[in-house]
């Protein structure tokens, strides 16, 4: 019996050090657990101690640990681990986006997580010029950090993306729609031909049927026509006269016989045009070759396209530049040829 008493007193005695220890033991975790919010919370919501507007690139398939060490390298955010446990408390990890960001003085931790999360990267106005071709536009990507030269032109010819957007071309040149694109740093060369596709789309789409123009073109000799009269002039108002005098030489089985079309086909030019030149066979010689050539020799602007679709009403067959950004059209070869002699010979 007394032993019976002594035992459950030990009992009763253990059971209620075991129940103060765990109160203990949640006191401590609720501490713990308590100052790490703190100090999280300090962190998250700390500025940083920038002295100026800073950019960082982060490049694509970056780690979380490889973000907060580049953002630590340029000082957007002090070493350690808080930025990383913030990124992971937070379920934002999984959101980072790579690109170019911009950061500014008194910006918290937190407001560069959420920045990087949203993909609030700094856009770049990048204008690409109407009647750019396409080794132009691969000149102005390339020299603007967006991706190697070759890589553009090799896209522009790749017969799958040319399958894959309707395009009955060996290349893209003339669909990829000249204009200003707001770009990212390390946006993929892809992306960025998909973007000038589809925006050559969305205009042409708001022009209408490109077949309905005056000698039933098709969408293709449209975009061809057009890219010659963008190539010919920079008048505006000297657009739709252009393309007049090249549907009427169209109409009468002329050929076209200008100047750029003769370019573009040139493996090598050195800005001089020839009489060898424009003697030199190529598909692209319209001195040579009857119509039009295959295909566009440059991308044109909206302005050029609804010239070819809505001409001005004239009876030219003839033009020769004035030296002056404007040309003087003519009726027939005897006035064009006074023309020529008055303008680019030096006669009177």
């Amino acid at each position: 019996m007394g032993q019976g008493r002594g035992v459950r007193k030990k009992g009763k005695h253990l059971s209620k050090t075991i129940r103060r220890l765990a109160v203990w033991l949640c006191g401590v975790a609720f501490l713990a657990l308590a100052g790490f919010g703190l100090w999280l919370w300090s962190y998250a919501v700390t500025p940083m101690p920038m002295r100026s507007e800073l950019q960082v690139l982060i490049p694509p398939k970056t780690s979380l640990a490889g973000i907060a060490r580049i953002l630590a390298e340029n000082g957007v955010i002090p070493p350690g681990r808080g930025f990383y446990v913030l990124a992971r408390v937070s379920r934002l990890s999984q959101r980072l986006q790579a690109g170019e960001y911009r950061f500014s003085p008194g910006q918290t931790p937190y407001h560069i997580l959420r920045a990087l999360a949203a993909g609030a990267t700094v856009r770049w106005s990048v204008t690409i010029p109407e009647g750019s071709n396409i080794y132009q536009l691969a000149d102005i990507l390339s020299q603007g950090g967006w991706g190697e030269r070759e890589l553009f032109l090799e896209l522009a010819r790749d017969p799958e993306i040319i399958a894959r957007h309707g395009v009955r071309a060996a290349s893209l040149e003339g669909y990829l729609f000249p204009d200003t694109y707001q770009l990212v740093r390390g946006q993929n060369p892809r992306e960025i031909i998909a973007l000038m596709l589809e925006r050559g789309r969305q205009v042409r789409q708001e022009l209408g049927d490109l077949r309905d123009n005056p000698l039933g073109l098709t969408p293709h000799e449209v975009l061809t026509l057009a890219s010659i009269v963008e190539k010919e002039t920079a008048a505006p108002e000297e657009r739709p006269l252009i393309a007049q005098v090249f549907l009427n030489r169209l109409r009468q089985g002329m050929r076209l016989q200008t100047d750029p079309t003769v370019i573009y086909g040139l493996a090598d030019f050195n800005g001089n045009l020839t009489r060898k030149d424009l003697q030199t066979p190529t598909p692209y010689n319209t001195y040579l070759i009857n119509g039009l050539p295959p295909g566009p020799i440059a991308n044109p602007g909206r302005a050029a396209i609804v010239a070819v679709l809505h001409p001005a009403p004239a009876p030219y067959l003839y033009f020769v530049s004035k030296n002056d950004g404007t040309h003087y059209f003519s009726n027939d070869l005897a006035e064009h040829n006074r023309a020529v002699l008055k303008y680019q010979k030096g006669g009177s």
